[in-house]
C-alpha cells in the first residue's frame, strides 16, 4: 500500500459536522485516512464503520478516498437463498489469492429482527480467510433495502478500493429480482443458480438473467445441474445477445470444482470490458446512478424535515379530506425546497 501523495485533498473540520462528540472533528478522520492508506487493516475497518453509517463524516471521508479509487475489478455476486453464494464467494477469493490479487469482500447480510444489524453469517462461514492478510471480509445488514443492497454499499466498495484492493466482491442476500440492483454499482455480475429449488430458470427470468455477465450453476455435483445448464443456455439463445457471449459454469463451491474456470472467466469479462470501451461507459453510468442516489438521499431528508412543520402537517390533513390534491402539494413542495437550495447558495 503506498503512502498519502501530496496535493490530494485533506479532511477539513467543516466536513465532519455532526461527529459524535467523543470524535475529534477532521482530525481523527484524517490520521485514519493516512492510516489506511498506509495499508492500517484496523483503519479501514473503523472507516467501513463511518462509511456505513453514513452522514456528514462518511461524506468527508469518502471526498479524500474518491481520488484513490477506480482501480478495482468490482464483482457482484448474485442468486437466490440456499445458492451457496458465500461458499463459492469464499472459494473465489481463495483462487484470486493464488494468482497474486488481493480481496475485498462486502457481504450483506438479512438484517437481525432484533438489532438491526448484520447477522454476520457470511462471515462466519469465511473464518478461514481472516488469516490472509490479502483479504478483508466485511458483512453489513441488508436493513430492507431493495435489491438486498443496503445503503452505503458503494461507499464501501470505495474503501475498500481506496485501501488497495484488487477485487472486491459484493455478495447480495439473494432476495429475488429486485437483486438487478447489483448492476448499478459492478463491474462484472455473475448470477448464481442450483439445482433443486424448483424452477431455476423461472426464478431467475423477471430481471436477473438478463443482468448477468456471467451464469453459474453450483452444487453441480446434484441431480438436475446439467439440466439447469442447458435451461441457461436456452434462455440465453432466446434472450438478445451482445458482443460478449455470457458462459454459463459449473461449480462445486465446497470442493473448489470449477471455481478456477468462473475465476478465469470474470478476469477475460474485465479484459473485454477494457478492449471494447466498455468499462469506462459502465463505470460513467455508476457514477451517474450514484450521484442521482445521493441527490434522491440528500432532497429526502430535507423535505422529511421539512414536513415536520406545522404548516405541511396541515397541508396533509387537507389532502386526506381531498381538499387539497398530492400533485400541487408535491409541485409546492419543490418549489420549497428550491428556494431553500437558491438562499443557501445567495448567502454563500
Amino acid at each position: 500500500m503506498s503512502s498519502p501523495e501530496a496535493g490530494l485533498p485533506r479532511l477539513h473540520p467543516s466536513s465532519t459536522a455532526g461527529a459524535q462528540p467523543d470524535l475529534e472533528p477532521g482530525a481523527q478522520e484524517a490520521t485514519l485516512v493516512d492510516q489506511l492508506l498506509a495499508g492500517n487493516r484496523r483503519a479501514l475497518s473503523r472507516l467501513l464503520s463511518i462509511a456505513e453509517r453514513g452522514g456528514p463524516r462518511a461524506a468527508g471521508v469518502l471526498r479524500v478516498l474518491y481520488p484513490r479509487t477506480g482501480r478495482a475489478h468490482v464483482v457482484g455476486v448474485t442468486g437466490p437463498p440456499g445458492a451457496g453464494k458465500s461458499t463459492l464467494v469464499g472459494a473465489m477469493a481463495r483462487d484470486f489469492r493464488t494468482r497474486g490479487q488481493t480481496v475485498g469482500i462486502v457481504a450483506v447480510d438479512p438484517t437481525s429482527p432484533f438489532t438491526g444489524g448484520a447477522i454476520l453469517g457470511d462471515r462466519v462461514r469465511m473464518l478461514d480467510l481472516q488469516s490472509d492478510p490479502g483479504v478483508f471480509v466485511r458483512s453489513m445488514a441488508s436493513r430492507g433495502a431493495a435489491g438486498g443492497l443496503a445503503r452505503g454499499t458503494a461507499d464501501l466498495v470505495a474503501v475498500l478500493d481506496a485501501f488497495g484492493m484488487d477485487v472486491v466482491i459484493v455478495e447480495t442476500v439473494g432476495a429475488g429480482q429486485d437483486e438487478v440492483e447489483i448492476v448499478r454499482m459492478v463491474d462484472t455480475t455473475v448470477v448464481v443458480a442450483v439445482p433443486g429449488l424448483g424452477d431455476d430458470v423461472q426464478a431467475l427470468k423477471a430481471g436477473i438473467l438478463e443482468i448477468a455477465d456471467i451464469l453459474v450453476v453450483n452444487k453441480a455435483d446434484r441431480e438436475g445441474a446439467e439440466q439447469v445448464a442447458k435451461d441457461l443456455l436456452g434462455a440465453l439463445r432466446l434472450a438478445e445477445s451482445g458482443p460478449w457471449q455470457v458462459p454459463v459454469l459449473q461449480t462445486i463451491a465446497s470442493t473448489g470444482h470449477g471455481v478456477d474456470e468462473l475465476v478465469d472467466a470474470i478476469l477475460r469479462h474485465r479484459a473485454y470490458l477494457e478492449s471494447s470501451g466498455t468499462w469506462r461507459q459502465r463505470r460513467v453510468e455508476v457514477a451517474r446512478r450514484r450521484v442521482l442516489a445521493l441527490v434522491e438521499d440528500q432532497v429526502h431528508q430535507r423535505l422529511e424535515r421539512a414536513f415536520d412543520a406545522e404548516r405541511w402537517r396541515t397541508r396533509f390533513e387537507q389532502a386526506a379530506a381531498r381538499a387539497a390534491d398530492p400533485y400541487a402539494l408535491a409541485g409546492e413542495a419543490l418549489a420549497e425546497l428550491g428556494a431553500s437550495i437558491n438562499g443557501e447558495a445567495a448567502s454563500a
